[in-house]
């Protein structure tokens, strides 16, 4: 006889082109470990600008401002981070987890 097991929460992958002594890029990282305290399942990847592959990730979203953000490889926003549009984006993922302070 088996038991049933509680759903496990979709782990989201995000990823974070950040640039040095960016207080929008601080924001954002601050922003996902506070959803990730929530309960949400997050894989967050930072990389810096000046990376090759930030550098590309820059280019082609055509982001002219970091934070860049991706969610599951798409993309999400530049500049400051929309909360509640990344709560939203995360209830889909995770239909039982409810963020508080956003």
């Amino acid at each position: 006889m088996s038991t049933p097991s509680t759903p496990q929460p979709a782990t989201v992958s995000i990823t974070v082109v950040e640039a040095p002594a960016c207080h929008y890029c601080a924001d954002a990282l601050q922003a996902l470990q506070e959803f990730a305290a929530d309960g949400y399942s997050l894989d967050v990847r930072t990389l810096d600008v000046r990376d090759p592959a930030g550098q590309e990730l820059m280019r082609f979203h055509g982001a002219g401002m970091s934070p860049l953000v991706l969610v599951d490889g798409s993309y999400f926003s530049q500049g400051r981070l929309p909360r509640r549009k990344l709560a939203k984006r995360l209830q889909q993922a995770s239909p039982g987890t409810h963020v508080t302070g956003v």
